[in-house]
């Protein structure tokens, strides 16, 4: 342990409890404060999560989610038409990068990511967030994989890119192994083959899964054999 890490541990709770709130309210006030040109653009650089962590005072969860507050209410602040839409997300990506660094636990930078930051119409704004995402997913795939389905589903719908769809959702089947995630999660791959009329590849790919015995339960088996049986129709003129 370092000497700094002792030196921490040694002040008092109720101490580090005052500082920390002392850090909440001087945050506060510049989330609140109205920007001098009121322009979103003008989203001051990230900070680096270690200087954040040191920052938390031993309490990184508070001051994620503190920070997440700040991020959200700077640009609230800054009176835009278009909520989110003037910020540069480049800078975004990296404020989100710090804060889910500094609380790694933490669902509330994905899920600003995924529901508010992502849901743009600009869609080099939304790749960039997307981008993100699946960083963060390859780091904890088995906690993480809602927001990549999440990040699959904006793909196919919103940016009409069927190839990066399927490759959040190969993703999530191929990395994602704790056993209580949902079928529907680990076939989206599936269906979006069908949309790209992959038939074929989407028939080896049920086959496949079938023939792990990773699908125990009986009646999602039946359903797979089901949708098997229903390809190996639609594919059979074709030959």
């Amino acid at each position: 342990m370092s000497g700094s890490q002792r030196a921490l541990q040694a002040v008092p709770a109720w101490i580090r409890a005052a500082l920390l709130a002392g850090l909440a309210a001087q945050l506060g006030v510049q989330a609140l404060r109205p920007p001098p040109a009121a322009a979103a653009e003008d989203l001051p650089p990230a900070p680096r999560a270690q200087a954040l962590r040191a920052a938390s005072l031993g309490e990184p969860a508070a001051l994620s989610r503190l920070a997440m507050l700040y991020l959200q209410a700077y640009d609230l602040g800054a009176g835009n038409a278009l909520p989110y839409q003037r910020l540069d997300y480049a800078r975004l990506a990296q404020w989100l990068r710090a804060i889910l660094d500094t609380d790694p636990r933490s669902e509330y930078p994905l899920f600003a990511a995924a529901r508010v930051y992502a849901e743009v119409a600009d869609p080099a704004k939304c790749l960039e967030i997307l981008a993100f995402i699946h960083q963060a997913f390859l780091e904890d795939p088995n906690r993480r994989w809602p927001w990549l389905a999440h990040a699959a589903l904006l793909a196919k719908h919103r940016l009409q890119d069927l190839p990066l769809a399927r490759r959040y959702a190969a993703d999530i089947e191929r990395l994602a192994t704790d056993p209580g995630i949902p079928l529907w999660a680990r076939q989206m791959e599936i269906f979006i083959l069908e949309d790209m009329n992959e038939l074929e590849a989407a028939k080896i790919m049920i086959g496949g899964l079938l023939a792990t015995g990773r699908i125990t339960d009986p009646q999602e088996r039946r359903f797979l054999q089901g949708r098997l049986e229903e390809l190996q129709r639609r594919v059979a003129p074709e030959h």
